[in-house]
């Protein structure tokens, strides 16, 4: 298993922190930075002049499409307009696969943070923010950090089970993590993480994400995502954390052994391992296509069936001398091992941020330029792509020179 790095990341204030400055004082701060007058302020934010006076004398209030636009002008945050600060960014717990990891890699992560945490803010800020269901938690009652992986995976399973999610085994990674998302409201993004980090997690009040790594190794993202979900679920990644660092195989850190096994115990239940493997003598060829079944690496496996007492040390080591891309290949599946590794090399986006951001655009609460920055897009192509310019209609004249009442298209 791959080092753990605790990174603590904080907003820094916004230049126009200042107690008793109000919302209006704020706005006319921006429209001083833009050295621009009342009237040409109003016309570059499309609102009339008249409105705008009133807003700023108290007599209207700004509405958050005015909000949106305004921040939008002044490259600034509706929340630093309403609060006159930022809001601390959060702690990651992240799982990587290499011993460290860079300065640029830490600011790489903020920056992805940044993305995903502004859009929810916009949305939180539009009272668009879904309900979140309720989260299984730690037993109070275990105290081994192993058995509380255990049951927190128990119990995800069993709410999975009853949103009419089918056995883990019969998954695809695809389908599997949608189903975390609409068990437990999580938005999972597959993007591109720093050097060595293979997954990020982060929670807050109305507001759980985890980052996965795109890869060519389809079983090593599958596992980090149900490890990310174990720390949503024990609460491990709310709190802001100082940094540390762990050596690669060699994990102290209890929190991540529970997070593993809970990973373990998710992917590879009891009752379906002991289902798809019946008494102690598996044979290499059933091995193989366990590893394809279940989809994780044939360590993994091999830990998990020499746990349950499945197979014998001797079988759990030859069966690690194999790659997954090996047991594809021996049970005659080595296109399902191209097609998953394709899928996890895609990038995705969580869909559900992406919808409420665009259906507050249509209704008039913002601006496209939040679903821009959470898409990456410029807002312009955005623009584009949203709203595309009518297809002239077949035998219209592309000119402007024909007078009213011209024939234009004559059979």
């Amino acid at each position: 298993m791959g080092a753990i790095v605790r990174v603590a990341i904080f907003a820094s204030p916004s230049y126009g922190e200042h107690m008793g400055e109000t919302v209006t004082d704020r706005v006319r701060k921006v429209m001083g930075e833009a050295s621009v007058n009342q009237a040409a302020f109003a016309e570059r934010i499309g609102l009339a002049p008249d409105k705008l006076s009133k807003s700023l004398s108290g007599v209207r209030r700004f509405t958050s499409l005015d909000l949106a636009r305004i921040a939008e002008f002044g490259k600034t945050t509706v929340d630093w307009l309403l609060t006159g600060r930022e809001p601390l960014r959060p702690a990651v717990a992240a799982r990587t696969s290499a011993p460290t990891v860079g300065e640029h890699g830490h600011d790489r992560l903020q920056d992805l943070l940044e993305r995903f945490t502004t859009a929810h803010e916009v949305l939180d800020l539009l009272d668009l923010s879904p309900e979140l269901p309720e989260l299984p938690s730690v037993r109070p009652d275990l105290k081994r950090y192993v058995d509380q992986g255990v049951a927190l995976a128990d119990d995800a399973l069993a709410r999975l089970a009853a949103e009419g999610t089918p056995a883990i085994d019969g998954l695809d990674t695809a389908d599997l993590l949608q189903a975390l998302e609409r068990t437990f409201g999580v938005d999972v993004a597959k993007i591109d993480l720093p050097e060595g980090i293979d997954g990020a997690a982060w929670q807050a009040d109305g507001f759980r994400l985890i980052m996965i790594a795109r890869t060519s190794v389809p079983t090593r993202q599958r596992f980090t995502l149900a490890h990310e979900l174990g720390h949503i679920l024990a609460r491990d990644a709310q709190d802001l954390l100082t940094e540390s660092q762990l050596s690669p195989g060699r994990q102290k850190d209890l929190t991540e052994v529970r997070a593993n096994v809970f990973a373990a115990n998710l992917l590879m239940p009891r009752s379906e391992i002991h289902a798809a493997a019946p008494g102690n003598d598996v044979t290499d060829e059933q091995l193989t296509s366990l590893v394809v079944r279940f989809q994780v690496s044939p360590s993994a496996l091999a830990a998990r069936l020499a746990q349950l007492g499945v197979i014998a040390p001797k079988t759990a080591a030859r069966l690690r001398g194999l790659t997954t891309q090996d047991c594809h290949w021996l049970t005659g599946q080595s296109d399902l091992f191209e097609a998953r590794a394709t899928w996890s090399r895609a990038n995705r986006l969580p869909f559900r941020p992406a919808q409420l951001l665009y259906q507050a655009y249509l209704a008039g609460d913002t601006t496209l330029r939040p679903l821009a920055a959470y898409t990456g897009m410029d807002v312009g192509k955005l623009r584009e792509a949203l709203e595309p310019e009518p297809a002239p209609q077949e035998g219209a004249s592309a000119g402007t020179d024909v007078d009213e009442g011209d024939l234009v298209y004559q059979p």
